[in-house]
This record gives C-alpha cells, structure tokens and sequence, in this order.
C-alpha cells in the first residue's frame, strides 16, 4: 500500500475505532513522539492504547495528506464535543505498509494567544465552527 494511503486508513481506522485495523498498520516497534507534551510513545500497543483511550466525544476529519516516498505528512482536525477543535499536523514514515515512525504537533484552535507586537501585520482569522471547510 503507497504511503498516503497508510496514513489515510490509518486516521479512517482510528476515526470508526477500529483499533485492530488501526494497529495493523503499526509497526511493533513503532515510535511516536508529541514533542508539545514532551511525551513519547513506544511500540504499536501504547500507540494504540493512548488513541483508544482519549475520552469520547471526538471525529477525524482529514484535511490533507502529502507524501513522497516513505514519509508522509497529515493535517487532520479533531473536535471534541466537550474540550474544543484540536489540529494535528503528523510526519510519518512507512515502510513495508506499516508506519514505523511519527512525530505529531498537537494544538487547540486559538489556544495560544496573539501577541500585541504582531497586531499591526496580521488579521485575526474567523472563528473555527466545527465541521465547516476553507478555501
């Protein structure tokens, strides 16, 4: 399976919390870290563990999907019925049809403040309703 289409079934899985379909697509040894939280995740068990067991009340929409070769990028957005709209962007590197490796930047829309010294170059962008698509 070409790498976009790993990553792709990877969130399709997770989103219908098909955890052993997901898991299929997992090395054993796979690491995947979240540098936000300073946290590191080892082996395709805990990677699995940590995604089934985030509090319900969440859906994976993908935004968008890049590949070449082995390594792939993803942006997905994740809202949460109870905490918020969540983005992820993912590097993932595939090898023989299984991710091996993944480093993902986690955030919360507009969970980080604007800065005042940045007002006069920027816009604020409209607020974020979930389920609803940009240009």
């Amino acid at each position: 399976m070409e790498t976009s289409k790993v990553v792709e079934a990877l969130w399709d899985r997770i989103e219908a919390r098909d955890w052993d379909g997901a898991a299929a697509l997992v090395a054993e040894d796979a690491v995947v870290e979240w540098p936000v939280s300073r946290e590191r995740i080892v082996g395709r068990d805990d990677f699995i563990a940590v995604n089934r067991e985030y509090p319900e009340g969440w859906s994976i929409r993908v935004l968008r999907i890049v590949a070449d070769g082995d390594e792939a990028v993803s942006e997905v957005e994740v809202p949460h019925e109870g905490l918020g709209v969540f983005r992820a962007v993912s590097f993932w590197s595939v090898r023989d049809g299984r991710i091996v490796r993944g480093t993902e930047y986690w955030t919360t829309l507009g969970g980080d403040p604007r800065p005042e010294w940045r007002a006069a170059y920027v816009e604020p962008m409209e607020e974020v309703r979930i389920g609803a698509t940009g240009a």
